[in-house]
């Protein structure tokens, strides 16, 4: 590696992200290991590893890090505090066309800046490479379970976010042991998923093949996992074809009906792209067997797989109620013909500390290898949405999107 400083920039959003990208101890072994590599970090009054943090491990911290080569942050830096002629690497949710963020690839245009994105990391067979997914599900699935308990009076599970971490929250778990013989469905095969089925297990949920989930009576609480061929099907009758379903999804249509009558809880982890089929209907809701009470939505596409999520939510009021008669929210838990749902669309945040520990792990197994390296590399170009102010080959297609 050339030598190379990188600067750990404060969180700009409001209300600021409480997650790093590195902690202080991978700030240390990204120095060691890297010979060459300097690692500075701004100043942060909010950050969840306190400067003091990493200034006792031998890390610099300062108010500024504009003559750092490479900006490193995690959610969307603010236009107005984009620095020009500088390289960033940040989650820019720009290449789906996010009207939210349009201004903010236009300034880094504007002011000649190259952006690779955390998301568009990927290896060779277009798998990502980093990503906080895996803390989504967790504290999603127990987001859920919280959810759930509120209710139906049940229990009160401590806030995620009111955990120290991890550990704190599993401290948590035994009160779920109050369950009912409920039936839970997870949705998904990715990391998102996996974390929510993490938990699932740590608390002593009994998973169930997806026929026994079906068809069975249990006396216990249980829950299966969902693929995509178990809800999904060809309109014309063709044999399922995975790769098929993520080329044409608009060719599919949704066989979740079979499960609305037996799931009393919904965990949505999958991955879902605007053509494809949503889970159920608004009118279903409606069918006297629609039996799910709580929904969470751990992928929070609003208006997306799940029709009831109409809006996300925050970590501090994470649930709304759908009326499925009027199809109007209401203030969670209003009534108990009402479908409660949590659909918080900054999970790991909850737990900033485990998740800044895991995408710091994944950074520098993955990415950091291939920085500050003479020659090009297909990893960091295939993540450059822009390159020196213009629009890299394979992100052309943002033109209209940043046109004036």
């Amino acid at each position: 590696m050339r030598p190379l400083t990188i600067g750990i920039i404060r969180e700009g959003k409001t209300p600021p992200d409480l997650r790093v990208t590195l902690t202080p101890k991978k700030c240390v072994e990204a120095e060691t290991l890297f010979p060459g590599l300097h690692i500075v970090v701004q100043e942060c009054p909010s950050r969840s590893f306190k400067d003091q943090e990493y200034r006792d491990l031998g890390i610099e911290v300062r108010a500024e890090v504009a003559d750092c080569d490479l900006l490193l942050g995690v959610k969307e830096v603010p236009p107005a505090q984009l620095i020009p002629n500088k390289t960033y690497m940040f989650f820019s949710h720009t290449v789906k066309k996010q009207p939210a963020n349009r201004e903010l690839l236009r300034q880094v245009l504007k002011k000649n800046i190259t952006l690779i994105d955390y998301e568009l990391l990927t290896n060779e067979q277009g798998e990502r490479i980093v990503a906080f997914g895996r803390w989504a599900g967790i504290v999603g699935a127990y987001n859920g379970l919280l959810t759930y308990g509120r209710k139906h009076q049940l229990y009160e599970l401590k806030p995620a976010y009111q955990c120290v971490d991890m550990e704190d929250m599993q401290e948590e778990f035994f009160k779920v042991k109050k369950l009912p013989p409920i039936k839970l469905a997870v949705t998904g095969s990715g990391r998102v998923a996996q974390g929510a089925i993490e938990v699932l297990d740590k608390m002593g949920i009994r998973r169930v093949s997806v026929y026994d989930y079906l068809y069975l009576t249990f006396h216990e609480p249980v829950y299966t996992q969902l693929r995509s061929s178990d809800y999904n099907r060809r309109r014309d009758g063709r044999v399922w074809d995975t790769p098929d379903f993520h080329r044409s999804p608009q060719e599919y249509e949704s066989t979740f009906g079979a499960f609305l009558p037996v799931t009393d809880m919904l965990l949505a982890c999958a991955y879902w792209h605007p053509a494809a089929p949503r889970l159920f209907s608004e009118a279903d809701t409606r069918r006297p067997d629609f039996r799910i009470t709580t929904i969470a939505d751990i992928t929070c596409d609003v208006n997306g797989s799940i029709p009831t999520t109409k809006r996300s939510t925050s970590i501090q009021a994470p649930a709304f109620d759908y009326n499925p008669q009027t199809s109007e929210l209401e203030p969670p838990y209003s009534r108990p013909t009402n479908i409660t749902v949590m659909a918080v669309d900054n999970l790991p945040c909850e737990l900033p500390r485990n998740a800044s520990r895991d995408f710091g792990r994944q950074l520098l197994d993955n990415v950091f290898p291939y920085l500050g390296s003479d020659k090009p590399e297909p990893i960091i170009e295939r993540a450059s949405i822009a390159a020196g102010g213009k629009l890299t080959e394979r992100y052309a297609y943002l033109a209209d999107y940043v046109a004036e």
